[in-house]
């Protein structure tokens, strides 16, 4: 195996027996199977929901080994309306397989249909109506309205968040396996952090596996909040789908430090025309920033979202031949992290100064020149409060 190869997949279950945390699900999957196999169930699709990580798509892939049946992935951000459905699904659907006597389709992320939708659910529900195959769809979340009638048409099956001791248990086995030894407290804090996600919690693994001083993972706390390594892999090695648009916003960082880890690593996961179409995406990302802070245009921050996430995460071809799956260290930008560090204390010198200037009636450039002089005067509680310093403002004076 290859060493970088990422542990999500090297042990992705095979087989439900190898499936942990959802015995009541796979029950409700197997019943569905059998009574499809004796025309017993009306209804051709199944609807796997629940949060990210929890094994979804895996299931798919299980049913496809347990059945011993050809498996078709298509993802939903690819059929968002009629015709690409007539186009790509319909042929699926209808032919029969070349190589097995069963065919199982899976459409991954149906929650991708649901912003744009011209006619996407109703051709897919004609596709359920008319195939002899099995439909595996799988969603983070499928209530919204527009899902009514495929809700209707599809045994809906919840997928639960897994509990973190069983998770725990699934990352001594994957250690064992690897003959590497982490620390049971630090496992502990990462199957707890991952609330719920097995998928984040092997990578978290693998991560503190390459490092040093393992225990340096616990900083990556979750905590209700998307930490930027699991952003970045979404990016980089997931397929691109609306639901990314809002990624940065359960990330506690500023957009700005977010751009720079986006532009640290994208060499490390991009090579040839995927290298240059994402670093022209990020381009302009870097002009709607420039656009925001010039004009205070605030609404464009959505675009500068948009190509920032989902446009560098559909830079990817699917033909490139490089390995998506492979695992990958992700850097922190330092050099790069450093200037833009030094540029918002140089912002804070500048709006202290400002606020100074104004105060005492000088011009602005004076009092940056004498910045040295009057700072002995800014460290006054009494001074900082008559000025309405920030706690940032008040921070850079007092680290200086």
């Amino acid at each position: 195996m290859n060493e970088k190869e990422s542990w999500t997949e090297k042990y992705r279950p095979k087989y439900f027996s190898e499936l942990k945390g959802q015995e009541l699900p796979i029950q409700q999957i197997k019943e569905f199977l059998n009574n499809l196999s004796e025309k017993k169930n009306k209804k051709k699709a199944i609807i796997l929901h629940g949060p990210p990580g929890i094994g979804k798509t895996t299931i798919a892939y299980i049913i496809s080994n347990e059945k011993n049946a050809e498996i078709f992935e298509l993802n939903a951000s690819d059929l968002r309306n009629n015709e690409k459905i007539k186009e790509i699904l319909k042929p699926v659907a209808e032919q029969q397989s070349l190589t097995k006597k069963m065919k199982i389709i899976l459409i991954d992320e149906v929650d991708g249909i649901s912003e744009v939708d011209r006619g996407g659910i109703s051709a897919l529900l004609n596709v359920i109506e008319s195939t002899n195959y099995p439909i595996l769809i799988t969603a983070n979340d499928i209530w919204d309205k527009k899902f009514s009638d495929l809700r209707k048409r599809s045994e809906c099956i919840q997928l639960k968040e897994i509990n973190y001791r069983i998770i725990k248990d699934v990352l001594i086995e994957i250690l064992r396996k690897e003959r590497k030894f982490i620390e049971n407290d630090i496992l502990t804090n990462i199957a707890m952090n991952a609330r719920g996600d097995l998928r984040a919690a092997i990578n978290d693994l693998q991560m503190a596996a390459n490092l040093e001083d393992p225990s340096k993972i616990l900083v990556y706390e979750r905590d209700k909040e998307t930490d930027i390594f699991s952003a970045l892999r979404m990016i980089f090695k997931g397929k691109p789908t609306n639901n990314m648009l809002n990624l940065f916003d359960s990330i506690n960082k500023p957009i700005d430090e977010i751009m720079l880890w986006v532009e640290e690593n994208i060499p490390l996961e991009y090579q040839g025309e995927e290298l240059a179409r994402a670093l022209d995406l990020l381009s302009k990302a870097d002009i709607f920033k420039r656009r925001i802070y010039k004009q205070q245009y605030w609404r464009f921050l959505v675009y500068e979202n948009a190509f920032l996430s989902y446009g560098i995460s559909s830079a990817k071809n699917s033909n490139s031949g490089i390995d998506k799956k492979a695992f990958t260290s992700y850097k922190k930008p330092t050099r790069i992290l450093k200037i833009w560090m030094n540029n918002q204390k140089v912002e804070k010198k500048k709006t202290i100064a400002k606020k100074y200037a104004k105060y005492v009636h000088i011009g602005e450039k004076r009092a940056l020149k004498e910045f040295s002089i009057i700072k002995q005067f800014l460290l006054k509680p009494e001074i900082q409060k008559e000025l309405k310093l920030s706690e940032g403002e008040i921070s850079y004076l007092e680290s200086k």
